[in-house]
């Protein structure tokens, strides 16, 4: 069927530009910018804002008004007659009847023109689209049926579309509705069609219904009866406000693409080229937006406008509205590094201290009163060994040892004294006891102090004088308690080892480190004490890993294996356990509110696990059925598991909150000053300390497991690890230790494997981003 054409005379050809179009025109020439690989939006900074394009705008529309006024008030003129006389009921729907030309809606995302075939049942109809495709729709989805077509040919139908989108103008609108506004008036489509094109054909019926249906200023619907509808002008305070809102939402979505092609850009980049993550923080539009990635990626939006946000990124990047999308696209634009610990950024773990902090930690260095001056016992001839890992950065015990005339064993810990620079309540003390412990991950150490005091001036350092609380004991020869003391000091520690060269010296025996074959054997002699006092050994495997350059996509991995057992770990494990009951003496005796620490004795007979092999087997055997430990704040509770009487957490004050709240409580008393704690406030202070500490035991739970998997996904395939079977979970899928790694996993074992057994098995996947490891038998 032939389609009449636009007539010559028709408002599609206006003699002026089209008022809205133009002021779009204007506002893209003015906002338009370049953008670089430097993610800055433009070169220069846009020198008018929103309102002022607005108000340009509106200048523009008053004056178009006055030149075409004339034109279609003749034509709103005719529209009385048409809405009097001309129209008896202006919403009377079109019946579907083959060969009729629609519009109806596919999905929520698309309107398609079709062809009217035959009925489909008693409510649908069987239509042939423009995509050539056949299909059957309901009636409520028919959103416009063009008049003045009998029979139309499905093949001519993209030729009509096309016409249509060529003849649009938003224009044409804004002049319709000067005029329906003055005379109150309202429309149907083919009304519209009259006024603004002088035509009621189907062509241009059409392009008024897809002008009226597109638009989002002019015109609202007042009622609608099937897929006819009768419209209304929009007031005009309404209308400014809608292109204001308009101008500024393609605005938005302007910028919007212009970060989208930066992403796009930095994604297609090498590693060493992408751009630094301080890039994406110069410019606050970018970093907005870079922020709402990071908060959807960990979950923590702060806002629906933020959730919106990732979620629009993360589609016009053709990705899922996932966390792991948003981590994916991160990771591939540079913003992220390979290995981010996510953990780290959900937890909120503080890692920087504040200026302030910093600052008030300088302040306590420069500050060179010590309170305790007199009464600091000199022990600087002491031989004093420091034990720890080879990477430790807090220092804060060490051992010393001799023989007494009657051949029983004297043994100082010396404990650092941050007390000398901290006090209860100051604001480091209080930053302190927010964190409640330093963090020590395979990437970092983030601090409970900040650096310069804690691996500074509270830190025992090798050869230099250091302020420390000394707890010496005296044991007799069956490795009890003789007598004890607790007293400042100042110490000048001789050797700082690591647990390998403490191990490797009591294995050569050297005479001229007597001393610390003193301390070995003092060990063995408390050792074999607590075990007949019914300590329960829980010797197992631990891994240590340190990441050199984490932040590289191939990082360096060192994965170090501490096995327990080890004389030198036993040795200052001993001596510390050692300190804790001698400090849950001295504050029970002088009735000191401490955090007691107790364990009461599970009700297990340890003979019924001798049939486990020692170490690590046995040791996750036991460790199964202990009950949980508990503390009080008044009296020491006996430590079941440990073998003593009481027991308090000392050694280290520079790490952990607890440790420096018992030493707030010893220093008082030896200063003869009443305890800055009760112990119902020390229990309240506990509840909130502990709370973190639980937090920071997760991530370093995770962030531990993390790198192990990636160690393990970069190993040979062909590699094989010994595993010891702790015990059977269902069937044939047992819970294993890798000796090798000293980590638990589980896998499927063969038949006829028993607990305490050794099993080769190999990597057959790890994924360490998806905490993914699977493990396979190797069987001989």
């Amino acid at each position: 069927m032939a389609v009449r054409a636009v007539t010559t005379c028709s408002l599609f050809h206006p003699s002026s530009p089209p008022l809205f179009s133009s002021a779009l025109r204007f506002f893209s020439s003015r906002s338009r910018r370049s953008h670089s690989l430097s993610l800055r939006y433009g070169t220069q900074t846009q020198t008018r804002s929103i309102q002022s394009l607005f108000e340009s705008v509106m200048e523009e529309l008053q004056t178009a008004r006055k030149r075409r006024q004339k034109r279609v008030s003749a034509a709103a003129s005719n529209m009385g007659l048409l809405n009097e006389e001309l129209v008896k009921d202006r919403l009377v729907n079109h019946s579907l009847q083959k060969g009729l030309l629609l519009e109806f809606k596919k999905d929520s995302d698309r309107l398609l023109l079709a062809v009217a075939q035959r009925p489909d049942g008693k409510k649908n109809w069987m239509v042939s689209d423009q995509n050539g495709v056949t299909s059957s729709i309901k009636l409520q989805q028919v959103t416009y049926i063009v008049p003045g077509i009998d029979n139309f040919d499905q093949a001519d139908i993209a030729d009509f579309a096309q016409k249509a989108q060529d003849n649009m103008d938003p224009s044409l609108l804004e002049f319709a509705w000067v005029e329906l506004l003055e005379k109150n008036k309202s429309v149907t489509v083919e009304e519209l069609a009259e006024i603004i094109f002088g035509s009621t054909e189907p062509l241009e019926s059409y392009c008024a219904h897809l002008l009226l249906s597109k638009d989002e200023v002019y015109f609202t619907v007042l009622e609608t009866k099937g897929s006819r509808s009768i419209y209304g002008p929009r007031p005009s305070g309404q209308v400014e406000e809608l292109i204001h809102r308009k101008l500024a939402k393609e605005a938005a979505e302007k910028e919007l693409q212009e970060f989208i092609e930066l992403l796009t850009s930095a994604k297609s980049m090498s590693s060493q080229d992408k751009p630094p993550k301080s890039a994406w923080t110069n410019d606050e539009k970018i970093l907005s937006r870079i922020e709402s990635l990071e908060a959807y990626a960990i979950d923590a939006c702060k806002n629906d406008e933020q959730r919106k946000t990732a979620g629009m990124i993360l589609k016009e990047m053709g990705l899922a509205k996932t966390a792991s999308s948003a981590v994916k696209l991160l990771i591939d634009v540079g913003y992220f590094p390979v290995h981010i610990n996510l953990d780290l950024l959900k937890l909120g773990i503080p890692t920087d201290h504040s200026e302030e902090i910093i600052l008030a930690a300088q302040s306590l260095l420069l500050d060179s009163s010590d309170p305790d001056e007199i009464d600091r016992k000199n022990l600087t001839d002491l031989k004093v060994y420091a034990i720890d890992v080879d990477e430790a950065d807090e220092l804060d015990d060490a051992l010393s040892a001799s023989k007494l005339q009657d051949g029983r064993i004297k043994v100082w810990i010396h404990v650092a004294d941050p007390t000398r620079y901290v006090q209860p309540g100051s604001i480091v003390d209080r930053e302190a006891m927010r964190r409640g412990t330093s963090v020590f991950l395979p990437t970092a150490t983030y601090s409970m102090f900040p650096e310069n005091l804690a691996m500074g001036g509270m830190s025992l350092r090798q050869g230099e004088l250091c302020n420390a609380v000394t707890v010496s004991v005296v044991l007799h020869n069956d490795g009890s308690t003789a007598e004890y003391s607790v007293f400042n000091s100042v110490i000048k520690p001789t050797y700082m080892l690591t647990y390998e060269s403490a191990s490797e010296l009591l294995h050569l025996n050297l005479q001229e480190e007597g001393e610390l074959r003193i301390l070995s054997e003092a060990a063995n002699l408390r050792s074999n004490w607590r075990r007949q006092q019914g300590a329960v050994e829980t010797a197992t495997l631990d891994t240590r890993i340190k990441v050199t350059n984490p932040e590289d996509p191939e990082p360096s991995i060192n994965l170090y294996v501490e096995n327990q057992a080890d004389p030198a770990m036993r040795l200052v494990s001993e001596m510390m356990i050692l300190c804790g009951e001698a400090i849950a003496t001295f504050g029970s005796r002088n009735d000191i509110p401490l955090p007691y620490r107790g364990q009461p004795q599970s009700d297990m007979n340890v003979s019924e696990f001798s049939h486990l092999p020692e170490g690590p087997v046995r040791s996750f055997a036991l460790v199964r059925v202990m009950r949980a430990a508990e503390i009080d704040f008044r009296k020491p509770a006996r430590h079941g598991v440990l073998g003593i009487p009481g027991y308090v957490q000392f050694t280290s004050p520079i790490r952990r909150y607890l440790d420096l709240l018992a030493h707030y409580q010893v220093k008082a008393f030896l200063r003869g000053e009443p305890p800055p704690f009760t112990a119902g406030k020390l229990e309240g202070i506990a509840a909130v300390v502990n709370e973190n500490v639980r937090t920071v035991r997760k991530l370093c739970g995770s962030s531990l497991r993390y790198w192990i998997l990636e160690y393990l996904r970069r190993q040979p395939k062909e590699k094989t690890y010994h595993a010891l079977v702790l015990r059977f979970m269902k069937d044939r899928i047992a819970a294993l230790l890798l000796v090798e790694v000293g980590f638990q996993v589980s896998a499927w074992v063969s038949v006829g494997t028993q607990t305490g057994d050794e099993v080769l098995v190999k990597v057959e996947e790890a994924h360490p981003r998806d905490d993914i490891l699977f493990l396979k038998e190797v069987v001989k």
